[in-house]
C-alpha cells in the first residue's frame, strides 16, 4: 500500500557520515523509487497535483526556493528552479543539507519546502529555529505531511510501517549535548497534524504566522499505491479521481489523508 516516506531519506533519519551499509540501503531505496516513478504515470500525476499546490503557496522574493529531503528530486519537474537537497549526495541533487544545521546564509532562502520530512524531525523546535535563520521576514515554510481524517488514520495505521505518534509527547526541544550530525531514526507521522490542526499544545511559534493548514482527501495519491504498492486504478481514470478528491475534500474530518501547512516568518 502507500509508503510516502520512501520518496527519499529525510533529515534526522541518518547520520551525516553514515556507514557504508546505510548508504547502500539508501541507494537501493532511491533506485527502487526512481523505477516506480518511471513506470507509474498515476503516481507522477498525483505528485504533480501536490507540487502545484505547493507552487501556488510560494512567496515572491529574490532568495532561493529549497526543498529538504528531496529523494529522487522529482520536484524539479514541477518547480524547476528549486534547490534540491538531502543528507546523502546524489548526482541529481544540488547539495547535501542537514535540517538542524543548514549551510545557507541568514535570510538567503525565500521558500523552504519539506515533503514528508517534518514528521522525521525529532526536535521540531530546533529545526524551526534554524528555518527562521535562513528565511527573511515574509519567507515561507511549506510542509506536505500525512493527514488524519478517519480515512487517513485508518490507512496510515494499517498500511504504513512508521508510527503515528498520537500516543506520545512531541519532543519540541533537544536535550543538552544535542549533536545535529548524529541523529537516530525518528518518525511520528501525526506531529504536523497535532501541532497545526489539533493544536494539542502551544509550541514556540511566536515568529511564525500560520497561513494555511489544508486538509486534503488525496485519494488519487493513496490509490496510486505510492512508491511501494500497486496502483488501484488505471492512469486514464486519474481525472475522475481528482473529481472524487474534490467531493471527498468537503468532509475533511472523515476523508483527509494529506495535510498542506504554510507558515510565514514574521519580522
Amino acid at each position: 500500500m502507500i509508503d510516502p516516506s520512501q520518496e527519499g531519506t529525510k533529515p534526522a533519519e541518518r547520520r551525516s557520515a553514515p556507514a557504508a551499509s546505510s548508504i547502500n540501503q539508501h541507494l537501493i531505496e532511491i533506485q527502487r523509487n526512481r523505477e516506480a516513478w518511471d513506470r507509474k504515470p498515476a503516481l507522477r500525476k498525483a505528485y504533480g497535483t501536490f507540487y502545484r499546490l505547493i507552487q501556488a503557496e510560494l512567496a515572491r522574493g529574490s532568495g532561493l526556493t529549497v526543498e529538504l529531503g528531496s529523494g529522487i528530486g522529482a520536484i524539479k519537474e514541477f518547480i524547476s528552479d528549486c534547490v534540491t537537497t538531502d543528507l546523502f549526495p546524489n548526482p541529481w541533487l544540488d547539495r547535501t543539507e542537514n535540517a538542524y544545521r543548514l549551510s545557507f546564509a541568514n535570510g538567503a532562502v525565500t521558500n523552504l519546502i519539506l515533503f514528508d520530512v517534518f514528521h522525521h524531525l525529532e526536535f521540531p523546535g530546533v529545526a524551526l529555529r534554524e528555518f527562521e535563520r535562513v528565511l527573511p521576514a515574509g519567507g515561507r515554510l511549506i510542509l506536505m505531511e500525512p493527514g488524519f481524517g478517519l480515512l487517513g488514520r485508518f490507512i496510515y495505521q494499517r498500511f504504513h510501517h512508521e508510527p503515528l505518534g498520537f500516543d506520545r509527547a512531541v519532543p519540541w526541544d533537544a536535550p543538552g549535548g544535542f549533536d545535529p550530525d548524529a541523529q537516530r531514526y525518528y518518525a511520528a507521522q501525526a506531529n504536523a497534524w497535532r501541532i497545526f490542526v489539533r493544536h494539542e499544545f502551544q509550541p514556540d511559534l511566536a515568529k511564525w504566522r500560520l497561513l494555511a493548514a489544508r486538509r486534503l482527501a488525496a485519494l488519487s495519491y493513496v490509490a496510486s499505491g505510492g512508491f511501494s504498492g500497486p496502483s488501484l486504478y488505471p492512469d486514464r481514470f486519474f481525472g475522475g479521481m481528482l473529481v472524487c478528491d474534490k467531493v471527498l475534500g468537503l468532509f475533511p474530518s472523515i476523508f483527509s489523508t494529506r495535510l498542506l501547512v504554510v507558515l510565514e516568518k514574521l519580522s
